[in-house]
């Protein structure tokens, strides 16, 4: 298991939950790998919805991380992007399409890696 926690505690209430544990790049990495592993044609809407709390909660966790931001601005440009992902008002609802909701979760998990990769690298940690 591959933990490390740079100790930058900005969470809000709501992300209170499991904040003070490390990321576990293991935990992430498996679960970006079951949404990215999933067709269209074979995945439940249902299994989708059930989805997004945890890797939206996933790539909230790494926002909050010092991924260097202030010196990479690709760092920055990703981290834009996250935050407009895991904002409330852009995930998908009832009203959203399957399709809708299973490019959601693939742009989310695609991200969350990419920023998973670099969290990894910050902190000397082998990659996911």
């Amino acid at each position: 298991m591959t933990l490390a926690s740079t100790g930058k505690r900005d969470e809000t209430a709501e992300d209170a939950e499991g904040a003070d544990t490390p990321i576990d790049v293991d935990v992430i990495s498996s679960q970006t790998n079951t949404v990215l592993g999933q067709k269209m044609g074979t995945t439940t809407r249902a299994e989708m919805d059930r989805q997004v709390p945890a890797i939206a909660h996933h790539l909230n966790r790494l926002l909050r991380e010092d991924l260097g931001a202030e010196d990479d601005s690709e760092v920055r440009s990703l981290q834009r992007r996250g935050t407009r992902l895991v904002d409330l008002t852009n995930r998908p609802t009832a009203e959203t399409p399957a399709f809708g909701t299973y490019l959601y979760l693939r742009d989310v998990a695609l991200l969350t890696r990419r920023l998973l990769w670099v969290y990894a690298e910050r902190n000397g940690l082998d990659a996911p």
